[in-house]
């Protein structure tokens, strides 16, 4: 049962599934959800950005949730700035996909134009980048690939593309690839592995904009994503507006503490402080 509505017009429904024995033959979407599929991003990652995982984390305690959507270790960026700049950080609303293991048999011995040809049908049919297409400035990709260990399918070219339409940052339980060319890219990536081959013979592409989960948290298209060097966390929907009052009330407070701190230590200024 998928609730896409427009931001603010209809509370959130809290009732049992309404469905027939027919729908539930033919299957249906049980978890309800709210988001504007129209929505502008921007505003929010506004609203947000200059934030810490800690500030946020904190503020989400604060109004009640507590560890609950702060994706497991094992998801980490691939790299970190070591200037004040701090681009690795991401903050996005979040667009979800999910890929899962085939069933389908893996090419076997052909020659390498038949080879081509299949790898080429396989990205068409099978495991299309079908997100790609609704992309927009401040949307942050969000893909569950079930912790698939052997394919890499965020690489150096096609997560150029994605940046090229305003993605702000690619988190994952999967694998990405093309490593040393997303460090020099700088291309925000959270993974729980690196390498990989290719997703034909490997995995399918399964759902799109549908609840997914990644790191032990659920994340639902439309909640919001920050993620730094201390990992990732996701900010539900209804809490967007409260959480980011409180986690901007406690980043001032950690500022003017640690500027103080700065002066009588005799430490010049820098962007974490000022």
């Amino acid at each position: 049962m998928l609730l896409v509505l427009t931001a603010g017009l209809l509370p959130a429904q809290d009732k049992p599934p309404q469905l027939s024995d027919g729908q539930l033959r033919r299957g249906a979407e049980l978890m309800q959800f709210q988001f504007d599929p129209d929505e502008d991003p921007m505003p929010l990652v506004k609203k947000f950005e200059g934030l810490r995982v800690t500030d946020v984390l904190d503020a989400l305690q604060a109004v009640g949730i507590q560890d609950q959507t702060v994706m497991d270790r094992t998801i980490r960026p691939l790299w970190r700035d070591q200037t004040e700049k701090l681009a690795h950080r991401v903050y996005g609303v979040a667009v979800t996909y999910q890929y899962v293991p085939t069933n389908r048999p893996p090419a076997g011995q052909m020659s390498y134009e038949k080879f081509r040809e299949w790898h080429s049908h396989w990205y068409r049919t099978y495991a299309p980048e079908l997100f790609s297409r609704i992309l927009k400035p401040g949307h942050v990709v969000v893909i569950d690939a079930h912790g698939s260990e052997q394919t890499g399918f965020i690489g150096s070219n096609n997560a150029l593309g994605w940046r090229s339409r305003g993605m702000t940052g690619v988190i994952t339980n999967g694998n990405c690839r093309d490593t040393d060319e997303l460090i020099i890219q700088k291309i925000p990536v959270y993974s729980r592995y690196q390498g990989g081959g290719t997703r034909p013979g490997r995995i399918e592409a399964a759902s799109v904009n549908r609840p997914v989960v990644v790191g032990g948290v659920l994340v639902r298209p439309g909640d919001f994503v920050v993620a730094d060097g201390d990992g990732v966390v996701v900010v539900p929907r209804q809490h967007l507006d409260r959480v980011a009052e409180i986690a901007w009330d406690i980043a001032k407070g950690d500022k003017e503490g640690r500027r103080k701190l700065y002066e009588k230590l005799r430490m010049p200024a820098d962007a974490t402080v000022k």
